[in-house]
């Protein structure tokens, strides 16, 4: 098997225990702060998929991009942080 492809796939098992760990959370804690930190998870984990489809071919990226990086690889890379970030920020206010 292909190293990357392996490397994906042990990502994809870590990354969906985080996820489920994360919703079960989210259950239990039902803040705001929390459920962008939730959210944050869950989108990275579904920018681990995109990114294995694109890698194996069954998805193409978009043709317009920033910088020469396609846009939806931007967005998959900006979302997940800007929610951890607010997520933090919503923290601190709260403190």
């Amino acid at each position: 098997m292909e190293p990357r492809i392996l490397l994906f796939i042990i990502k994809l098992i870590t990354g969906g225990i985080v996820a489920f760990l994360a919703i079960l959370l989210m259950s239990k804690k039902r803040t705001v702060a929390w459920s962008f930190m939730v959210s944050g998870f869950l989108l990275t984990y579904a920018a681990l998929v995109y990114d294995l489809l694109i890698e194996l071919g069954v998805l193409t990226t978009t043709r317009y991009g920033i910088a020469g990086i396609p846009l939806s690889t931007v967005i998959c890379t900006l979302l997940p942080a800007l929610c951890y970030i607010t997520a933090f920020i919503i923290m601190l206010i709260k403190r």
